[in-house]
């Protein structure tokens, strides 16, 4: 269980990582729509899609020639069960943690309000 919780975190510690989630909190999508945001190169993106598939926060399926990227709340679920060992924390609301996220997050270049 430490390894998969390392894992998590650090993919959590990425800005950029936090925000594709915060995006796949709406819908599944394809990765290129993932990448379209953000000011880097596909390859980057995908580079962080697979840190957060490798810690099991997002799930990847090739639809024809698409690649479609889908959020899994039961490795964020993991990290929440965690944290209350601590006693401080609630269990994770994905609506309270995406309203977090869209607190927390810059608008993404090009998109206005």
């Amino acid at each position: 269980m430490p390894d998969a919780l390392d894992q998590i975190f650090a993919a959590l510690a990425d800005p950029t990582r936090r925000a594709i989630l915060g995006m796949l909190l709406e819908d599944d999508m394809a990765v290129t729509d993932v990448a379209e945001p953000f000011d880097m190169s596909l390859a980057a993106i995908s580079r962080h899609l697979m840190v957060l598939t490798a810690a099991g926060l997002v799930s990847q399926e090739k639809r024809g020639r698409v690649k479609w990227c889908r959020l899994e709340p039961d490795a964020m679920r993991t990290a929440s069960v965690w944290m209350q060992g601590f006693g401080q924390f609630e269990p994770i609301n994905l609506d309270a943690f995406e309203r977090f996220l869209a607190r927390e997050l810059p608008e993404p270049p090009g998109d206005d309000p």
